[in-house]
């Protein structure tokens, strides 16, 4: 029996430092939102800090978000084609795995909405 594939190692340390990097931003935020808020010179160098994590939150989430459906999806068609009465089960759970993106978009926008 030959032995399941998981995910390759690039993959979780790719998964970790971008976790880490987003998670450092997100702290950040708060001090740029307030220097954005104060006015002058560190507000336009803090706000881009902003812009950074908002690309993250949604460059991450779609990216997850493929990896999901990849893999729900597969499963999804392969369990079609021996029960096709199962199609609106299926659907719903590729639709809650392309919710993570939507997700990610949500918070890129409530971050953006904070500068403005």
């Amino acid at each position: 029996m030959p032995k399941p594939s998981g995910l390759p190692l690039a993959l979780i340390a790719l998964t970790l430092v971008l976790g880490l990097a987003g998670t450092t931003l997100l702290l950040w935020a708060p001090s740029a939102l307030a220097a954005t808020e104060a006015g002058g010179a560190r507000a336009a160098v803090d706000s881009s800090w902003v812009f950074i994590g908002a690309a993250l939150a949604t460059g991450v989430s779609s990216l997850g978000a493929g990896f999901a459906v990849a893999r729900v999806g597969t499963a999804a068609v392969g369990a079609l084609a021996e029960k096709p009465e199962l199609f609106g089960r299926l659907l719903i759970f590729i639709g809650l795995a392309e919710g993570i993106a939507i997700y990610g978009l949500i918070v890129s926008i409530l971050m953006l909405n904070r500068l403005g």
